[in-house]
């Protein structure tokens, strides 16, 4: 049997990136660099541009974004729904979070109209969005229908 080429997961914790091998990916691998899982079952808050802008371009697994903000109610009601779909889409899709108010650049940049919007990148190009809350059960359906 051959082993499948590595695939570079970043750490949700140092934003390391590290090599994992995608038959290791469901057997709880560590980060090289802080030692800490590399998946929690829960969303990676991105505090800044440069640490989104990595997520983005060098996880080889899609990456989906909750773009939201504190004083958003909707945002709110989406949040434990969102760490559901993280328990369901984890090792196989990395789950993020953006504050666009903290952040409001980042949001300018993806031209952010409404929120919580959901975004799904792969290789580092946005591949489908979606504005509006939804339940952990839709968030799934949806993620997966556009390949994460």
């Amino acid at each position: 049997m051959t082993e499948s080429p590595p695939k570079l997961i970043v750490c949700p914790h140092c934003h390391t990136t590290n090599r994992v091998r995608a038959e290791q990916l469901g057997s709880a691998p560590d980060c090289g660099s802080c030692h800490q899982a590399l998946f929690t079952g829960h969303s990676t808050a991105l505090p800044d541009a440069a640490t989104f802008d990595r997520h983005i371009t060098r996880n080889e697994i899609p990456v989906l974004v909750d773009f939201w903000a504190p004083w958003c109610g909707p945002c709110r009601q989406m949040a434990p729904g969102y760490e559901q779909a993280a328990t369901q889409l984890e090792p196989h899709v990395r789950l993020a979070k953006v504050d666009t108010e903290a952040l409001p650049a980042l949001g300018a940049r993806f031209n952010i109209r409404s929120i919580p919007t959901l975004a799904l990148f792969k290789g580092g190009h946005e591949v489908a969005r979606q504005a509006g809350a939804m339940g952990a059960a839709d968030i799934v359906r949806w993620v997966k229908a556009h390949g994460g």
